[in-house]
Protein backbone atom coordinates (compact mmCIF):
# COMPACT_ATOMS: atom_id res chain seq x y z
CA UNK A 1 0.00 0.00 0.00
CA UNK A 2 1.19 3.27 -0.84
CA UNK A 3 0.40 6.75 1.13
CA UNK A 4 -1.02 9.79 -0.08
CA UNK A 5 2.74 10.82 -0.47
CA UNK A 6 3.63 8.30 -2.33
CA UNK A 7 5.72 6.56 0.20
CA UNK A 8 5.01 2.63 0.66
CA UNK A 9 4.18 1.78 3.97
CA UNK A 10 7.24 -0.64 4.26
CA UNK A 11 9.36 2.17 3.86
CA UNK A 12 10.03 2.06 -0.11
CA UNK A 13 9.72 4.48 -2.43
CA UNK A 14 7.61 3.29 -5.91
CA UNK A 15 9.89 4.11 -8.51
CA UNK A 16 7.60 3.24 -11.44
CA UNK A 17 7.42 0.81 -14.47
CA UNK A 18 11.02 -0.81 -15.01
CA UNK A 19 10.80 -0.48 -18.53
CA UNK A 20 8.93 2.62 -18.82
CA UNK A 21 11.39 4.04 -16.47
CA UNK A 22 14.41 3.10 -18.65
CA UNK A 23 13.19 4.16 -22.06
CA UNK A 24 12.56 7.64 -20.72
CA UNK A 25 15.68 7.34 -18.77
CA UNK A 26 18.19 6.59 -21.72
CA UNK A 27 16.11 8.91 -23.98
CA UNK A 28 16.79 11.71 -21.54
CA UNK A 29 20.67 10.87 -21.05
CA UNK A 30 20.90 10.47 -24.97
CA UNK A 31 19.22 14.02 -25.96
CA UNK A 32 20.19 16.22 -23.20
CA UNK A 33 16.86 15.83 -21.39
CA UNK A 34 15.24 16.35 -18.48
CA UNK A 35 14.28 13.50 -16.17
CA UNK A 36 11.22 13.17 -14.27
CA UNK A 37 11.90 12.18 -10.36
CA UNK A 38 9.84 13.00 -6.94
CA UNK A 39 12.35 13.85 -5.00
CA UNK A 40 10.09 15.54 -2.58
CA UNK A 41 11.99 17.17 -0.14
CA UNK A 42 14.60 15.04 -0.37
CA UNK A 43 18.59 16.76 -1.89
CA UNK A 44 20.58 13.94 -1.70
CA UNK A 45 22.27 14.63 -4.82
CA UNK A 46 22.91 18.05 -3.99
CA UNK A 47 24.32 17.19 -0.61
CA UNK A 48 26.78 14.42 -1.35
CA UNK A 49 29.95 16.29 -2.46
CA UNK A 50 29.46 16.24 -6.12
CA UNK A 51 31.22 17.77 -9.32
CA UNK A 52 28.66 19.38 -11.31
CA UNK A 53 30.20 19.71 -14.81
CA UNK A 54 28.58 22.57 -16.97
CA UNK A 55 28.82 22.85 -20.45
CA UNK A 56 30.25 26.04 -22.44
CA UNK A 57 26.67 26.39 -24.32
CA UNK A 58 24.86 26.16 -20.77
CA UNK A 59 25.34 30.29 -21.01
CA UNK A 60 21.96 31.23 -19.20
CA UNK A 61 23.07 28.80 -16.40
CA UNK A 62 26.29 30.54 -16.07
CA UNK A 63 24.76 33.79 -15.84
CA UNK A 64 23.62 32.59 -12.58
CA UNK A 65 26.65 30.84 -10.81
CA UNK A 66 29.51 33.19 -9.06
CA UNK A 67 32.48 32.88 -11.44
CA UNK A 68 34.62 32.01 -8.14
CA UNK A 69 32.76 28.73 -7.76
CA UNK A 70 33.60 27.25 -11.08
CA UNK A 71 37.32 25.76 -12.34
CA UNK A 72 38.23 24.31 -15.38
CA UNK A 73 37.05 20.44 -16.03
CA UNK A 74 40.20 18.49 -16.32
CA UNK A 75 40.22 16.36 -19.37
CA UNK A 76 37.58 18.41 -21.31
CA UNK A 77 38.28 21.06 -23.69
CA UNK A 78 38.64 25.03 -22.63
CA UNK A 79 34.75 26.23 -21.70
CA UNK A 80 33.94 23.27 -19.95
CA UNK A 81 33.80 23.68 -16.37
CA UNK A 82 32.98 22.02 -12.54
CA UNK A 83 30.95 23.47 -9.63
CA UNK A 84 32.32 22.09 -6.78
CA UNK A 85 30.64 22.22 -3.20
CA UNK A 86 31.14 23.23 0.30
CA UNK A 87 33.06 22.11 3.47
CA UNK A 88 29.75 20.32 4.22
CA UNK A 89 29.53 18.69 0.60
CA UNK A 90 26.91 20.92 -0.29
CA UNK A 91 26.10 22.66 -3.78
CA UNK A 92 26.85 26.34 -2.70
CA UNK A 93 23.40 26.45 -5.17
CA UNK A 94 21.74 25.24 -2.32
CA UNK A 95 20.07 27.63 -0.19
CA UNK A 96 18.13 26.60 3.07
CA UNK A 97 17.47 23.41 1.54
CA UNK A 98 16.43 24.52 -2.02
CA UNK A 99 18.24 25.12 -5.20
CA UNK A 100 18.47 28.93 -5.59
CA UNK A 101 18.80 28.64 -9.50
CA UNK A 102 16.17 25.71 -10.28
CA UNK A 103 14.71 27.13 -13.49
CA UNK A 104 18.67 27.49 -14.35
CA UNK A 105 20.11 24.30 -13.02
CA UNK A 106 22.79 22.65 -14.94
CA UNK A 107 22.16 19.88 -17.63
CA UNK A 108 23.83 17.65 -14.98
CA UNK A 109 21.14 18.36 -12.83
CA UNK A 110 18.52 18.07 -15.10
CA UNK A 111 19.14 14.71 -16.41
CA UNK A 112 20.98 12.91 -12.70
CA UNK A 113 18.09 10.90 -11.80
CA UNK A 114 19.69 8.41 -8.58
CA UNK A 115 17.00 5.61 -9.60
CA UNK A 116 20.28 4.24 -11.90
CA UNK A 117 22.14 2.96 -9.23
CA UNK A 118 19.37 0.76 -7.98
CA UNK A 119 18.38 -0.18 -11.68
CA UNK A 120 22.41 -0.77 -11.75
CA UNK A 121 22.48 -2.79 -8.83
CA UNK A 122 25.84 -0.60 -7.59
CA UNK A 123 25.97 1.69 -4.60
CA UNK A 124 26.22 5.56 -5.74
CA UNK A 125 29.87 5.70 -3.28
CA UNK A 126 31.46 5.96 0.35
CA UNK A 127 30.53 7.79 3.22
CA UNK A 128 30.51 10.98 1.42
CA UNK A 129 27.48 9.73 -0.75
CA UNK A 130 25.44 8.16 2.03
CA UNK A 131 22.62 10.77 1.49
CA UNK A 132 21.38 9.35 -2.13
CA UNK A 133 22.73 5.64 -0.83
CA UNK A 134 20.05 6.23 1.76
CA UNK A 135 17.51 7.26 -0.17
CA UNK A 136 18.09 4.83 -3.08
CA UNK A 137 17.84 1.74 -0.84
CA UNK A 138 14.27 2.90 -0.93
CA UNK A 139 13.28 2.56 -4.38
CA UNK A 140 11.42 0.37 -5.67
CA UNK A 141 10.31 -0.85 -9.34
CA UNK A 142 7.59 -3.03 -10.49
CA UNK A 143 7.41 -5.30 -13.59
CA UNK A 144 4.47 -5.74 -15.20
CA UNK A 145 5.81 -7.65 -18.01
CA UNK A 146 8.72 -10.30 -18.71
CA UNK A 147 10.35 -8.15 -20.59
CA UNK A 148 10.51 -5.25 -17.77
CA UNK A 149 12.10 -7.91 -15.77
CA UNK A 150 14.86 -9.28 -18.44
CA UNK A 151 15.92 -5.72 -18.58
CA UNK A 152 16.26 -4.60 -15.30
CA UNK A 153 18.24 -8.07 -15.49
CA UNK A 154 20.02 -7.03 -18.54
CA UNK A 155 20.79 -3.38 -17.16
CA UNK A 156 22.69 -5.20 -13.54
CA UNK A 157 24.89 -7.66 -15.92
CA UNK A 158 25.73 -4.27 -18.21
CA UNK A 159 26.94 -3.08 -14.88
CA UNK A 160 28.73 -6.13 -13.49
CA UNK A 161 30.31 -6.82 -16.64
CA UNK A 162 31.65 -2.84 -16.67
CA UNK A 163 33.29 -3.18 -13.68
CA UNK A 164 34.72 -6.75 -13.96
CA UNK A 165 36.24 -6.50 -17.16
CA UNK A 166 37.44 -2.92 -17.26
CA UNK A 167 40.39 -4.50 -19.20
CA UNK A 168 38.85 -5.58 -22.34
CA UNK A 169 38.39 -1.85 -23.06
CA UNK A 170 40.70 0.86 -24.39
CA UNK A 171 41.72 3.19 -21.55
CA UNK A 172 39.37 6.30 -20.59
CA UNK A 173 36.36 4.80 -21.88
CA UNK A 174 34.90 3.37 -19.01
CA UNK A 175 34.22 6.04 -16.15
CA UNK A 176 35.34 5.38 -12.69
CA UNK A 177 32.22 7.85 -11.26
CA UNK A 178 29.34 5.21 -10.36
CA UNK A 179 27.11 7.73 -11.17
CA UNK A 180 28.59 7.29 -15.15
CA UNK A 181 29.19 3.95 -15.00
CA UNK A 182 25.36 3.12 -14.35
CA UNK A 183 24.39 5.55 -16.77
CA UNK A 184 26.36 3.77 -19.22
CA UNK A 185 25.10 0.68 -18.18
CA UNK A 186 21.76 1.91 -19.41
CA UNK A 187 22.88 3.46 -22.70
CA UNK A 188 24.18 -0.33 -23.25
CA UNK A 189 21.67 -2.79 -21.56
CA UNK A 190 20.56 -3.89 -25.40
CA UNK A 191 23.82 -5.70 -25.50
CA UNK A 192 23.41 -7.60 -22.15
CA UNK A 193 19.49 -8.80 -23.10
CA UNK A 194 20.80 -11.63 -25.45
CA UNK A 195 24.52 -12.99 -23.78
CA UNK A 196 24.32 -15.37 -26.66
CA UNK A 197 25.00 -14.27 -30.29
CA UNK A 198 22.25 -14.36 -33.32
CA UNK A 199 24.40 -17.09 -35.41
CA UNK A 200 25.72 -19.21 -32.76
CA UNK A 201 24.85 -21.40 -29.58
CA UNK A 202 28.09 -20.25 -28.21
CA UNK A 203 28.20 -18.02 -25.19
CA UNK A 204 30.77 -14.93 -26.04
CA UNK A 205 33.70 -14.13 -25.02
CA UNK A 206 34.60 -11.12 -22.93
CA UNK A 207 36.34 -9.42 -25.66
CA UNK A 208 33.30 -10.02 -28.17
CA UNK A 209 31.33 -8.33 -25.37
CA UNK A 210 33.07 -5.77 -24.92
CA UNK A 211 33.32 -5.31 -29.03
CA UNK A 212 29.33 -5.29 -29.32
CA UNK A 213 30.00 -2.42 -26.31
CA UNK A 214 31.77 -0.52 -27.76
CA UNK A 215 29.60 -0.80 -31.31
CA UNK A 216 26.81 0.44 -29.52
CA UNK A 217 28.61 3.36 -27.64
CA UNK A 218 29.74 4.31 -31.74
CA UNK A 219 25.87 4.30 -32.73
CA UNK A 220 25.04 6.64 -29.77
CA UNK A 221 27.38 8.90 -30.71
CA UNK A 222 26.66 8.31 -34.46
CA UNK A 223 23.07 9.36 -33.27
CA UNK A 224 21.63 5.68 -34.80
CA UNK A 225 20.31 5.86 -31.33
CA UNK A 226 17.74 7.83 -30.20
Amino acid sequence: MVSETGVAESGYLPAGNFSAWLHQTRNAQLTKGTTNVKCDACVGCCTSSYFIHIGPDESQTLQFIPKQLLFPAPGLPKGHVLMGYDEKGHCPMLIDGTCSIYEHRPQTCRSYDCRVFPAAGIQAGDADKEPINQRISRWKFNYPTKRARAEHAAVHAAAQFLREHANCFPIGVLPGNPAQLAVLAIKVYEVFVDQKPASSDRARTNAEIADAVMAKLRQIDAGYIT
